[in-house]
Order: structure tokens, then C-alpha cells, then sequence
């Protein structure tokens, strides 16, 4: 059932976008060569807690911490590690998240770790700017296939494999909703888009094939053929002015067009 959230309640939304979104910046201005994972985990952890908020991701289901940080070819829900040190020419995602009187900010962005190679910088860069355009769709009498297929026909343009078996969501209180947000599919197909829906859109972009595997923590998801993958996300509302960018410092309304 997808929870649709009030004026008062989208505002009310703010103050964890607004955490999430000052903890995921100050991470990732920590992100350095010979920074491990776990350091970069425990700052967040004690900044999220100083700005109000309490790590949506710790515990949850299990995972054990507070961030999830994905290295090169990691995907998604890589756990904090004292073992993962940051090496120069790696790219690493970074995603936090924050629960502030009960609502949920979810973000993440994607790190050059000292210089890059240009192929690693161009996936980042296509990787950003998808998700800007499915941010951009998400406006109301669109469908989640506007999202989709925003997301897919960049990313695919350029060569590049979208994930399918992980995608966006809503988000609320809890920090998974209903509906499921793919990075693929069909303009005008799928659920319709209204006013009041609240969703983490989040696309998973991999230099080489869309496929992948589950490592055996099982949490971390890594790229079936080992070439790096880069991860962005916003939480938007959908409002009858257009998409609202909760994950944010400043509180305005970015312009995503």
C-alpha cells in the first residue's frame, strides 16, 4: 500500500532529509586514501546522533552499521570495515540515512577516492546525471515508468548496465515503502504518480553488465563481472509544484529540470 504523505508531513520530513544530507556531505569530505570504512562509519554514526537523529540503517534487519560503504565494484550494502582501507584511484558509494521524530531521510553519492581513471569518472558523472533525470520525473500524472526509463535510456546510451534486482522506494516513517522504484522500464506504464507520495530514487549504475551477485555476508551485492558501479540517491516528494528534494541542507527546492 503506498502511504501518502500530507503538506504538514512532507515538512515534517525535512529535518531527516536535512541530517541525512549534512552527514552524507561531511563522509564523504572525509573520503581519503588510507581512510578505512569503519572510520568513516563511526563519524557518521556520532554525527547523526549529535544532529538529532538516530542511524536508520543500524540494526536494521541485522545490518551493522551505520552507513552502508561500497568500494569499486560493490553495488550496494557494503558493512563498515576497519579491514576496507580506501586506496587512491578507488570510487566508493556512501549511503546514510537518519530517523528524526520518527520520518526517515535515505541519500547516497558516489566518492572519487583521490584521482580516478576517466572511464571511473564518466560513470559517476552518467551515474549523477540519471539520477537527476529521474528525479525530474517524478512529478505528478507521470508513472514510475517515467522514472524508469529516464533512468535506463542515459545510463544505456552510454554503454552502461542498469541493476534490476535493486531499486528505490518509498519511503515515510518507514524506511522501505510501497511502491518499488526501478532504475527501468516504460514511459506511461506503472503506477501513476501523485501528489503526496515521498520516494528514494536511487540509481545503480555498473561500467560493464546490469548482472550481479550476493556475496556470502549476505548483505554486500557486488557487479557479476568485477567492473566498478556507482550509486546516487535523493528522497523526493512529489508535490503539485513539481519534485522537493528532502535530502537537503538548505531546504529548498532544487530545480531538477
Amino acid at each position: 500500500m503506498i502511504i501518502k504523505k500530507s503538506p504538514a508531513e512532507i515538512e515534517a520530513m525535512k529535518e531527516a532529509g536535512r541530517v541525512s544530507a549534512k552527514v552524507l556531505r561531511e563522509v564523504g569530505a572525509r573520503v581519503r586514501p588510507g581512510v578505512s570504512t569503519l572510520e568513516l562509519d563511526q563519524f557518521a554514526e556520532q554525527l547523526i546522533r549529535l544532529e538529532g537523529g538516530i542511524p536508520a540503517f543500524k540494526g536494521y534487519g541485522g545490518f551493522p552499521g551505520s552507513i552502508c560503504a561500497s568500494v569499486n565494484e560493490q553495488i550496494v550494502h557494503g558493512i563498515p570495515s576497519a579491514a576496507v582501507v580506501l586506496q587512491e584511484g578507488d570510487i566508493i558509494s556512501i549511503d546514510t540515512g537518519a530517523i528524526v521524530d520518527g520520518w526517515v531521510g535515505d541519500n547516497a553519492w558516489t566518492y572519487a577516492v583521490g584521482r580516478i581513471s576517466p572511464e571511473k569518472q564518466r560513470l559517476l558523472d552518467v551515474t549523477e546525471k540519471c539520477m537527476w533525470a529521474g528525479l525530474d520525473a517524478a512529478r505528478p500524472g507521470n508513472h514510475l515508468g517515467d522514472i524508469g526509463h529516464a533512468v535506463q535510456s542515459i545510463a544505456e546510451a552510454e554503454g552502461f548496465g542498469v541493476v534490476r534486482e535493486y531499486v528505490g522506494h518509498g519511503i515515510g516513517r518507514d524506511m522501505h515503502e510501497d511502491p518499488n522504484v526501478p532504475n527501468f522500464g516504460h514511459r506511461h506504464a506503472g503506477v501513476k504518480l501523485e501528489a503526496g507520495m515521498v520516494l528514494a530514487i536511487e540509481p545503480m549504475i555498473n561500467l560493464g553488465t546490469y548482472k550481479t551477485r550476493q556475496m556470502p555476508d549476505g548483505w554486500l551485492v557486488c557487479t557479476r563481472d568485477g567492473q566498478p558501479s556507482a550509486h546516487f540517491e535523493k528522497t523526493v516528494a512529489i508535490t503539485e509544484d513539481g519534485p522537493l528534494i528532502l535530502t537537503t541542507e538548505e531546504g529548498y527546492r532544487r530545480p531538477v529540470s
